[in-house]
């Protein structure tokens, strides 16, 4: 076959295309469990550091287990309800009206022997979606810590959600007053909310990502009050 010809140049091509595309999906399958097996352990990590536990390297998974006692769902009035909490989708929970969703919560006890209990959150930012997971003291009504992330905010802007300088405003704010569920809010720095309810200051030039961040903790913190109600109560 004439090397120059067009037919050769097509050929060649095709059988370049079908040896590089069956590598890629070969590679793939065999990176798939590996890649799970990340993604769970990321998890695992994100879900410990709101509430103040950072694994050693290697230590993800054995942390996981120490300090995470029980893995719950519950539904809008407060009751357990079957299901996997780990594995809830809870991107696609945070669209579905209140009563309609599943409601993980991850239960923690911290080397001092107290119990937390992290629930997570999931919403939008500037540039795409962002969540986190939000630690609650037994108390019911209580922040005893917050994790954040984001996929692609603006570095030095709305990415800032990140750090422990917006992190750590939350801790000791309070969700519940005389009896009464409130959303923290997250307002411009030396603003206070309209309402009574606990605050912190949004991240400087990245206005419409703490807006994210304050309807993100509305939205999916709200449907868990009758939870947190009876913890209080109790």
């Amino acid at each position: 076959m004439n090397k120059q010809s067009n037919t050769y140049t097509l050929i060649y091509i095709l059988v370049l295309a079908a040896v590089v595309g069956t590598a890629l999906a070969f590679t793939s399958l065999s990176l798939h469990d590996r890649q799970l097996e990340n993604a769970d352990l990321d998890k695992m990590s994100q879900i410990l550091a709101s509430a103040g536990i950072v694994p050693e390297k290697g230590q993800v998974a054995a942390d996981f287990k120490k300090y995470i006692i029980a893995q719950e769902i519950v539904d809008c009035d407060g009751n357990r309800v079957e299901g996997d909490a780990f594995n809830v989708d809870v991107a696609a929970q945070s669209k579905l009206n209140d009563c309609g969703r599943q409601l993980p919560v991850f239960v923690c006890r911290p080397d001092d022997g107290s119990t937390k209990y992290i629930l997570p959150v999931y919403g939008s930012g500037l540039w795409g979606p962002i969540w986190g997971y939000i630690a609650i003291d037994s108390d019911g009504t209580t922040v005893y810590g917050a994790y954040f992330a984001h996929q692609g905010e603006t570095p030095g802007l709305g990415a800032e959600i990140v750090k422990p300088e917006f992190r750590n405003q939350f801790e000791g704010k309070r969700l519940i007053k005389n009896g009464v569920f409130m959303p923290i809010s997250v307002v411009k720095a030396g603003q206070k909310p309209s309402g009574n309810e606990d605050y912190v200051d949004g991240v400087s030039g990245g206005t419409i990502t703490s807006k994210g961040v304050g309807t993100m903790l509305d939205n999916c913190l709200s449907p868990y009050k009758s939870f947190l109600n009876q913890l209080s109560n109790n």
